[in-house]
């Protein structure tokens, strides 16, 4: 059994550019050389499909051909490294070892979800075959906002849970909660993750402040930037402009993830 780990990306509310950080730093990762998956668990919402180029028609078969018994794991996986599908960014990626294991966009697909929920020993038992099939260093996997059945397995399951918060009392108070669930399960690495920071404020301050309140450590303050929201997700916007101050600061992730223990 490969000993990867599985690293969560959550956020206790919508709108705090979770997907944009999840694929960003996996793809940080397997820059780094390290073989790298993205699990996309977020069945009732996904997109995070779309940072990587990938549409329905490019697609295949998904997580949710998976939990309904019709694909195996290994059908599922997609090579962003042999299938960069344009981008200047994602270009970068060419012949490294990232796989994507996307959700349906089928409308139909998801409300077979919705109505017949999802087989959670299925599911946990889909991401330790990810681990093992596909030889990974690395899983990341992109949560559903807030806390339901499936959030709980997968915070559970995690060797590495990253917190994304935006300094907003409404996100606070909803990471407190978290933050108090993640400690019940004994989450071997909880950090957080501050996106969305206006510029004039202060980062090192706000770093501060949040790892006192939390208790954990903050491993990267991200600034609000309109030229992310220009990227509009058509591109993996650290790998597109590397020496931007959001790039940066993203950067300063990744060793928090490489050293985790």
């Amino acid at each position: 059994m490969s000993e990867g780990k599985i690293v969560s990306i959550h956020s206790f509310r919508g709108g705090t550019g979770k997907s944009n950080v999840t694929a960003n730093l996996a793809a940080q990762v397997a820059m780094t050389g390290k073989r790298v998956g993205v699990v996309d668990t977020d069945i009732q919402s996904p997109g995070i499909h779309v940072l990587f180029g990938l549409d329905d028609a490019k697609m295949g078969k998904t997580m949710n051909d998976f939990l309904h018994g019709k694909a195996t794991i290994r059908e599922i996986g997609f090579s962003i490294g042999e299938n960069t599908g344009g981008g200047e960014g994602r270009s970068k990626l060419a012949g490294k070892n990232l796989f994507l294991f996307p959700s349906s966009i089928r409308g139909r697909e998801i409300s077979q979800i919705l109505r017949e929920g999802i087989d959670f020993n299925l599911l946990n038992e889909g991401m330790q075959t990810t681990i093992s099939e596909f030889d990974l260093d690395y899983l990341f996997i992109d949560t559903h906002p807030g806390l339901n059945e499936e959030t709980l397995l997968s915070i559970a399951t995690s060797d590495v849970l990253i917190i994304i918060l935006r300094p907003d009392n409404q996100d606070l108070q909803g990471t407190s909660v978290t933050v108090d669930v993640a400690r019940s399960l004994d989450v071997p690495n909880l950090f957080l993750l501050v996106n969305k920071a206006l510029p004039k404020y202060d980062f090192a301050e706000i770093k501060t402040t949040i790892e006192a309140q939390f208790q954990a450590p903050v491993t990267s303050v991200l600034p609000l930037s309109f030229d992310l929201a220009e990227n509009a997700s058509i591109d993996l916007f650290s790998l597109r402009y590397p020496d931007h101050e959001w790039s940066k600061a993203l950067r300063n992730v990744v060793d928090f993830v490489l050293n985790a223990k």
